[in-house]
């Protein structure tokens, strides 16, 4: 975006005003003038809010912070307040952007057509593996299988030498103490994504859900969920990759379709993606992913987060936020937060569905 030339006898701000409607996102200008002399003004500020996912609050900021530096006549915020409100703020048209890790369900797709006038879009932008993140000091590299997953999220194995964690972990010496169980409260995409991959390897019993159907006690936020696996001895949990290696939490390996217990790192979680299929229509960037395939080398829980975005009228500041969270330099850095970038092909598709900016 061009800025404006300044003068000594005008100010003018641009506020945008994100509103639901059958036509697009609309905005609002308010023009002031004086005859008298003035300083001059700060610059032209254009204000581009989006909201939801938690999982990508790391890639958000860092992308922002960057953003800002080359634009600074925009002002982007982000509110991590989960997938499930974000899709609801876009759907309001409370924000211009919904981050969500998992696609909307038929309604909130038929909703967010409505509130677009055409058609909503999902853009696959952060790569966000999901730790199971423990705090047992006396046993570092732990290692679990799918199966073992299922028997401790679903209460069934309550101590932590029961007899399948110990098949797990040949040679290690494991405490009979009592294992806590911590699970996301509320809707989750990352709980979504979880039980997604357990219901596919682990004989997990429930569908997969955005709510919590197991065994434990439920914490709100990605963030609350650190804390609380940082301050309790013995415990277990799942959170974004970021939020555990900013916390120096311990992650387990977690066994593949290909029968390795492959550690969490940037690289393993992107060899996941690689295989991902595109599902979704109309050129709708929605992914599934086969947890069956066997993909050597690859960390098996990882996460998508989207960008929801009206597809049919391109706003041009959505768009110029995205263009540069999709360029080389937006997605260099992830892994650096701890996310995977997306993998070349799926990322020339991204780019290809933002087309121009202006």
């Amino acid at each position: 975006m061009a800025r404006l030339t300044r003068t000594a006898k005008s100010v003018l701000v641009v506020v945008l005003v994100l509103v639901a409607g059958a036509a697009a996102v609309a905005g609002a200008v308010v023009l002031s003038t004086s005859n008298e002399e003035q300083p001059a003004p700060e610059p032209v500020v254009a204000w581009l809010r989006g909201s939801g996912s938690t999982a990508q609050k790391g890639a958000m900021d860092a992308w922002i912070s960057e953003f800002s530096r080359v634009h600074p006549e925009l002002r982007v915020t982000y509110e991590p307040n989960g997938s499930n409100s974000g899709i609801e703020d876009f759907i309001a048209g409370r924000s211009a952007f919904a981050g969500s890790d998992v696609p909307m369900t038929p309604e909130e797709q038929a909703r967010a057509d409505r509130r677009c006038g055409g058609r909503a879009e999902h853009l696959p932008m952060v790569v966000g593996p999901v730790a199971v993140a423990y705090n047992l000091s006396s046993v570092p590299g732990l290692r679990l299988s799918p199966a073992t997953l299922t028997g401790i999220f679903t209460g069934r194995l309550t101590e932590w030498n029961a007899r399948e964690i110990a098949a797990d972990n040949h040679a290690r010496r494991l405490p009979g103490t009592r294992v806590h169980v911590f699970h996301r409260s509320g809707e989750s995409g990352t709980t979504q994504n979880l039980t997604d991959f357990l219901r596919a390897t682990g004989g997990w019993p429930y569908p997969p859900s955005r709510t919590w159907p197991g065994a434990g006690r439920g914490v709100t936020s990605s963030s609350g969920m650190t804390q609380v696996l940082q301050h309790t001895g013995d415990s277990i949990g799942y959170v974004e990759y970021g939020f555990a290696s900013s916390a120096r939490l311990r992650t387990a390996a977690v066994r593949n379709a290909a029968g390795e217990f492959v550690e969490l790192s940037p690289e393993s979680a992107s060899k996941a993606v690689q295989g991902a299929r595109v599902v979704g229509r109309e050129g709708d960037l929605v992914l599934a992913f086969d947890h069956r395939r066997k993909v050597p080398g690859a960390y098996p829980i990882v996460q998508v987060t989207y960008e929801i975005i009206c597809a049919g009228r391109p706003d041009p500041l959505v768009r110029t936020f995205l263009d540069y969270t999709a360029s080389d330099a937006g997605q260099s850095y992830l892994a650096l937060y701890g996310y995977a970038p997306l993998p070349h092909d799926l990322l020339t598709q991204v780019r290809l569905r933002l087309g121009p900016t202006s």
